[in-house]
């Protein structure tokens, strides 16, 4: 069976993605959760991770890091990681390499916290481009494949990748579309997602450098995590 290494649910974005399309896709494996150290965790996350980040994926001997390249294992071995259809599947592929590569002020600005509610102490013009750019993909990927999930009717690949923005709009109150807020609330109300939600509410770590970054990110409202 397959083991996938993460981090905490709380704050693990990159972790998140291959954790989601798995569970969703039905695809077994076995959880290996390593929470983040306080400083470095590169020597930790080492010992099973040759690039000594998270997320890794184990195959017996076969060791895939990235999410990315998870994904690509993935897909070279179970159906349904991206759609069946050809269009479909060049935009997935296309929005998703986006994403793995881009959106760079909206992880800066809103860093991944699950369990608080945060109002943000601005919105940059470089933060309303990504939350534009986001909003379009979300709004283009429903109205041109029907929905109800970014790339036709079944889950695959490209949700998996925007999922931690989801939690982020949660989070952040971001604003977004209609459609695209449509699109959040459906993709957060999946079973996964909630698993992960509720599993990231129950962690017992407070992780300094992850507080610190959301403490720097605004006002933090609401904390619905269970008390560690």
């Amino acid at each position: 069976m397959y083991k996938l290494y993460i981090a905490n649910k709380n704050y693990s974005s990159w972790s998140l993605r291959p954790w989601i399309l798995m569970r969703s896709l039905s695809i077994p494996f076995d959880e290996q959760l390593v929470p983040f150290d306080e400083g470095p965790n590169w020597n930790k996350f080492r010992s099973f991770s040759p690039n000594g980040k998270v997320p890794c994926l184990h195959d017996e001997a076969t060791l895939v890091w990235d999410s990315l390249a998870i994904t690509e294992y993935l897909a070279e071995r179970h159906e349904g990681v991206w759609p069946g259809e050809a269009d479909m599947r060049t935009w997935a592929r296309c929005v998703v390499a986006e994403m793995h590569s881009g959106f760079a002020e909206l992880r800066e600005r809103c860093p991944m916290n699950c369990g608080v509610r945060l109002e943000l102490k601005g919105m940059s013009e470089p933060l309303q481009v990504d939350l534009a750019r986001i909003d379009e993909i979300w709004t283009e990927g429903q109205a041109r494949f029907g929905g109800p999930y970014l790339a036709g009717p079944a889950f695959s690949a490209v949700d998996a990748f925007f999922a931690p923005v989801a939690f982020r709009v949660q989070t952040f109150g971001l604003p977004l579309g209609e459609s695209a807020l449509g699109y959040a609330k459906f993709i957060l109300s999946q079973a996964a997602m909630q698993e992960w939600y509720e599993e990231a509410l129950s962690e017992p770590w407070r992780e300094t450098s992850h507080e610190s970054e959301i403490a720097a990110a605004g006002e933090v409202l609401f904390d619905h995590r269970r008390d560690p």
